[in-house]
């Protein structure tokens, strides 16, 4: 499994890949700001929810069924930031998904979330 079109766009890589768990790497630039001169809300969701997306996939197909984030700290341009996706519950029908989204070994967001697996079985 690849980094998607989006994730490119966005400048993220992929660094590590396995069942149930991610790691997806970006570094904030000047097209990722908000008006206050920080990471955008939505940099930051879309860096989390392309690990989340990868860790669940990497299981076979899956669809979000629901997804939260909480942001803790802003990041300037530069920074260097990663999101690693762990799965924290998994089903035969259902999996759920804790991201931490960190920069210099400090977490800078928090996101949770749900999938569907089409056609899963529990491990």
């Amino acid at each position: 499994m690849k980094e998607d079109a989006f994730m490119r766009t966005l400048g993220l890589t992929l660094e590590r890949l396995a069942p149930g768990e991610a790691v997806v790497a970006g570094v904030v630039g000047e097209e990722h700001l908000n008006l206050h001169g920080t990471a955008h809300g939505a940099f930051l969701y879309a860096l989390a929810d392309s690990a989340f997306a990868l860790a669940s996939n990497a299981r076979g197909p899956a669809v979000a069924l629901s997804c939260r984030m909480d942001y803790f700290r802003p990041l300037s341009p530069g920074a260097k930031v990663e999101a690693v996706a762990q799965e924290v519950n998994l089903s035969r029908r259902t999996a759920t998904y804790r991201v931490e989204v960190v920069s210099e070994g400090r977490l800078v967001a928090l996101f949770t979330g749900t999938v569907f697996r089409l056609g899963g079985e529990a491990e």
